[in-house]
């Protein structure tokens, strides 16, 4: 019987985030309070108090929802995870649970990642989409039919949920043809841009600079990353994957078979609201599944 314990990504942000954990935890006030210092403005009065708008910037989302989850993983007791993951900026979160970063250097890397993000979503308007009511392969052969346009998949969250990323135009021609061939709904996501596509090229070659520099250790237990849904314990394979990461589709759905195929039991998201528990249980169905938020 293995427990692992999951990070959520972004969309999992809401006003008012993490202000009772705050207001009721002297530790977890000394980690917001550090944070406010390490990003050089205070983003606790953007998580407790700001706006849906201003929260759903992607140099805020990301530093929030890792805080968010981190200060709740660091100021709960008797976690001992035999296997971590993290959904997309979830698995830097995951990467200072299994101590492989310190709580500082992953908000540095993860504040790096973020405005190296938007710094590629300004070269061109794009964005993500998710596609629900068709199969997986079915959505992959389209994209990869377009030629004219940058439309990837980016996403597999879980059986029938799929994200494709791409220009404006690459997504308004897939979403066209993801209807003319069967699926359900193409729902346009608040994204800032095409994250997990070949767009997010000059953030990778900005992150992979910050994250070359940075110090990773050993894991206490495995990271399943979301390269390729595989279970990793070498901190220099880790790091290549954790750049690899911002380009390559995020295999969520891959990643939890992958878990419980190797004897999870036990799956606990660790995060605002309960975006991945509603994941897990439609990808498999023997698992106990709960969440620390």
């Amino acid at each position: 019987m293995k427990h692992a314990y999951v990070f959520p990504g972004q969309g999992a942000q809401y006003s008012g985030m993490g202000k009772s954990l705050y207001e009721q935890n002297t530790l977890a006030r000394e980690y917001f309070e550090q944070a406010n210092e390490i990003l050089g403005f205070r983003i606790t009065d953007i998580m407790f108090s700001g706006t849906d708008e201003e929260l759903k910037s992607t140099n805020i989302t990301q530093p929030a929802i890792f805080l968010n989850s981190i200060i709740l993983w660091e100021t709960t007791q008797g976690l001992h995870p035999d296997a971590v993951a993290g959904h997309s900026l979830g698995e830097y979160t995951a990467l200072v649970a299994a101590k492989v970063l310190s709580f500082e250097d992953g908000l540095k890397l993860l504040a790096k990642r973020a405005k190296a993000m938007l710094h590629a979503c300004e070269n061109q308007p794009s964005g993500m989409a998710a596609v629900l009511g068709i199969d997986d392969a079915r959505v992959e052969e389209i994209c990869n039919s377009i030629t004219t346009e940058v439309v990837v998949a980016a996403n597999y969250n879980c059986p029938g949920q799929l994200v494709i990323s791409g220009s404006l135009e690459g997504i308004k021609i897939a979403t066209e043809l993801i209807k003319a061939a069967g699926g359900k709904r193409v729902l346009p996501l608040p994204v800032g841009g095409a994250f997990h596509s070949p767009l997010m090229v000059p953030a990778k070659d900005e992150l992979a600079i910050a994250i070359n520099s940075t110090n990773f250790r050993s894991p206490v237990c495995p990271i399943y990353q979301n390269v390729d849904a595989l279970p990793y314990t070498d901190p220099a394979e880790i790091k290549q994957n954790l750049i690899n990461q911002v380009i390559s589709p995020v295999r969520w759905t891959q990643t939890i078979q992958n878990m419980a195929a190797d004897g999870v039991t036990h799956f606990t998201e660790v995060g605002p609201r309960n975006q991945l528990q509603g994941l897990i249980k439609k990808i498999v169905t023997e698992q106990q599944i709960d969440g620390i938020s």
